[in-house]
């Protein structure tokens, strides 16, 4: 399934995925709202956007400005019973129609509850795309059944930081997780899938491999902005700028070094 908006091989022009954004405003925080819909745009377009709660709740009153702001449509759901989620059964019903009666190329779960998890399942089932956005609390089933996953938490606003700062969270990370033997493996597992002769892997393909096998691996959850960064932090690979044949763009490629590391 495809992670991005993707191409009319016919005409050769771009085509936006359509999406449907479904929020659970009970297990969402309004400070993610424009880092979640950036987020999305990666994507396709928002075609639907929705979030479901009580709004007659105090709780819910940090998300009643950005609603309009962002054109999201809140769904009213009582809670008939104290310890019951109904927002979660109406959102679930709600995709269930959405599926059935919209044309929609894919869905966008924002929730940390793995109530979830089934619907994911069943919408993949008919043939289209999950991106599911939740916290780093979320149970791993939910997780693990979307075809991308994002943590809410690298969405969050955060205070503008000078170029001179901004090398510095990375210099820690990389301290960090240079050590992260569950990291090094999953990225040294897809280079050598990918490797030619000599070792080397174009980092184009890696990253669309590792989505495919860590629905939630993100280099930002390192600190990292891009993939080819958190790799240049890792002692344990390589890399190498190869110019293009077409066009004056450089390629990134990626090596593991043989000699003296082991994960």
């Amino acid at each position: 399934m495809p992670l991005l908006p993707f191409s009319n091989p016919e005409t050769g022009t771009a085509n936006q995925a359509k999406l449907a954004v479904l929020i659970d405003a009970d297990n969402t925080q309004a400070a993610i709202i424009e880092g979640l819909l950036n987020e999305v745009t990666k994507y396709g377009i928002a075609s639907v956007k929705r979030i479901y709660g009580d709004w007659t709740s105090t709780h819910l009153r940090s998300w009643k400005d950005k609603l309009l702001e962002h054109a999201i449509q809140p769904i009213q759901q009582f809670s008939y019973t104290s310890g019951k989620n109904a927002t979660d059964s109406a959102m679930i019903i709600d995709a269930m129609d959405l599926l059935y009666t919209e044309k929609l190329d894919g869905f966008c779960i924002v929730s940390s509850d793995s109530d979830f998890t089934r619907l994911a399942a069943r919408i993949r089932e008919s043939g289209l795309t999950v991106y599911g956005f939740g916290e780093q609390k979320t149970p791993k089933p939910f997780v693990t059944v979307c075809d991308k996953f994002t943590y809410t938490e690298i969405l969050r606003d955060l205070p503008e930081e000078n170029e001179e700062d901004e090398s510095k969270p990375a210099a820690r990370k990389a301290v960090n997780i240079k050590n992260d033997k569950a990291l090094t493996k999953l990225l040294r597992d897809v280079v050598d899938d990918l490797a030619d002769e000599s070792g080397w892997a174009y980092l184009g393909s890696v990253g669309q491999k590792i989505n495919i096998r860590s629905a939630e691996f993100d280099p930002r959850n390192y600190g990292f902005k891009k993939l080819g960064d958190l790799f240049r932090a890792l002692p344990q690979f390589e890399t190498e700028e190869r110019p293009q044949e077409t066009g004056g763009g450089r390629l990134v490629y990626i090596r593991w070094k043989k000699k003296g590391w082991r994960i």
